[in-house]
C-alpha cells in the first residue's frame, strides 16, 4: 500500500470506531405479570317450563327446555364449573341443568340443582369458548304441586378442581 492508501484506510478506521464508540444505549428492565384469568358469562335467556301433562298411571311427563348459552375464559389448567340455586324446589320438584363442555373438558350431563354446590363440567383446561348451550330439564313426582310462575337463580361458578 501506498503512504496515501494507508492513511486513508486507517482514517476511514478510526471515524467507523469512534461512531461506534461515541454511540449511546441505555436498557430498562420491564417488570410484568399475567394472573389468573377465569370469567364465566351467561346470556340468552332461559326458556319457561310449565309441567303439564301426564299420563294415567305414570309420573307428570318432565319439561326440557332451553337455558341459552355461556361463554367461558380461562388461562388456567384443571378448572371446573359449579352450580347452584339459591333458595329450595318445592317437594317433589326436581331442577336439572346440563352444559355443553368446552373441547377436551367433560360435561356431568343432567345434574340435580339444590343450594349444594354440584359439579357440572370438569376437566376445563386453558380456554375461549362461546355459545355453549345450556339445558334444564324439569320433572315433578305424583305429588308435587307448585301453583303459579315460581323461579330460582341459578348461580354457576369456575373455580380450581381438587
Amino acid at each position: 500500500m501506498t503512504g496515501k492508501t494507508t492513511t486513508c484506510a486507517v482514517t476511514l478506521l478510526a471515524l467507523c470506531s469512534a461512531r461506534h464508540l461515541d454511540g449511546q444505549s441505555a436498557t430498562q428492565r420491564v417488570t410484568f405479570q399475567v394472573n389468573a384469568l377465569n370469567r364465566m358469562a351467561v346470556s340468552g335467556s332461559q326458556t319457561p317450563m310449565a309441567i303439564t301433562t301426564v299420563t294415567a298411571g305414570m309420573a307428570p311427563t318432565p319439561v326440557i327446555g332451553s337455558g341459552g348459552t355461556y361463554t367461558l375464559t380461562t388461562n388456567e389448567r384443571n378448572q371446573k364449573i359449579i352450580a347452584a340455586i339459591d333458595e329450595s324446589l318445592p317437594t317433589g320438584v326436581r331442577l336439572e341443568v346440563a352444559l355443553g363442555p368446552p373441547v377436551g373438558a367433560v360435561s356431568s350431563g343432567l345434574v340435580p340443582l339444590g343450594t349444594d354446590e354440584m359439579d357440572v363440567v370438569t376437566g376445563i383446561n386453558a380456554t375461549v369458548t362461546d355459545a355453549l348451550p345450556i339445558t334444564y330439564r324439569l320433572s315433578a313426582t305424583e305429588s308435587a304441586y307448585a301453583p303459579g310462575a315460581q323461579s330460582r337463580s341459578v348461580t354457576f361458578t369456575i373455580i380450581a378442581a381438587p
